[in-house]
């Protein structure tokens, strides 16, 4: 067998990981206008609660609960349940004040923010090229935030502490998710995240929820398919790249959000809103060219 042919399979997995957490990409873009639909009939940390524990149900009769958890199990799965149950709270709180596509444009610097993270905490050193092409996605995402529309408002603060969160999810994730069960892993996560949520609920808000059909839907494609679905694929493809090529993937996150946005609630783009997701795009091109001179195991 030729050596050609024995790195088949290895591209082929790699394709298939790329296009799922592309697709993981595209549901939590939609997401953000689907969330900031749902909060006019409820409060945003009872609503993160409900999405929550409703993933865990979901997941549960999948996650093999029958077998007892190990503690380097427990260990990362509390780990990764805290950084998602901080990430999503705030970004629930701040999409209260801000548009959906501003917050997924400032939520996707976690894209950039993860080889940062990644060279702190377990020093992953991100190849050149790789460099240069999240250097251009971040300049994309810049352009995408409409930097001429004003400061930050509140809502775009609370949601920046979702993007350094989601930052150590990524990294995290990349380091944890080939030791473990990625169902049992992703059930930790929600279950730790619905807990989280419900008790900062219960102390910090005046809990609303005005149920409707609008709302039952809304929490279904928030709870089974961005959250359950999404979580569970963003794990099993992380296993076959690093954390900068997982970066560069989800900075196709905010440009799905705007798209989403436009279709649903008429938010416009301008052209340099427009040129922005063309650089993320270029960014991701880029960091294609250098894939058949690295490997694809986690951690490079």
């Amino acid at each position: 067998m030729s050596a050609t042919t024995a790195r088949l399979p290895d591209r082929l997995t790699a394709r298939r990981a790329d296009l799922t957490l592309a697709l993981a990409s595209l549901v939590w873009g939609v997401s953000f206008v689907v969330v900031k639909a749902a909060l006019a009939a409820s409060t945003p940390l009872a609503f993160t609660a409900l999405r929550f524990a409703i993933a865990t149900l979901a997941l549960a009769p999948f996650a093999r609960l029958g077998s007892p958890f190990a503690p380097p199990e427990l260990k990362a799965g509390a780990l990764l349940g805290a950084l998602l149950a901080v990430g999503f709270a705030v970004q629930a709180v701040g999409l209260v004040f801000t548009t959906p596509a501003r917050s997924a444009f400032i939520v996707a610097s976690s894209s950039v923010l993860a080889p940062v993270v990644a060279f702190v905490a377990v020093r992953e050193r991100p190849r050149p090229w790789v460099i240069a092409a999240l250097g251009l996605a971040g300049a994309g995402i810049y352009f995408l935030a409409a930097p001429g529309a004003g400061a930050l408002n509140r809502g775009d603060l609370w949601t920046l502490v979702t993007a350094l969160c989601f930052a150590g999810q990524i990294v995290a994730v990349t380091e944890l998710a080939p030791g473990h069960d990625p169902v049992r892993l992703v059930w930790m996560q929600t279950l730790g995240t619905a807990l989280g949520a419900g008790v900062a609920a219960a102390l910090f808000e005046d809990v609303r929820v005005s149920w409707s059909p609008a709302l039952l839907g809304e929490l279904g494609y928030a709870a089974v398919f961005a959250t359950a679905l999404a979580l569970l694929w963003q794990i099993r493809a992380q296993r076959h790249m690093s954390s900068a090529r997982a970066g560069l993937l989800l900075c196709l996150e905010p440009v799905f959000a705007a798209l989403a946005s436009w279709a649903w609630f008429g938010e416009r783009l301008s052209p340099l809103q427009w040129m922005g997701g063309g650089m993320i795009l270029a960014g991701m091109v880029l960091a294609e060219i250098p894939r058949s001179e690295r490997s694809h195991a986690p951690g490079v």
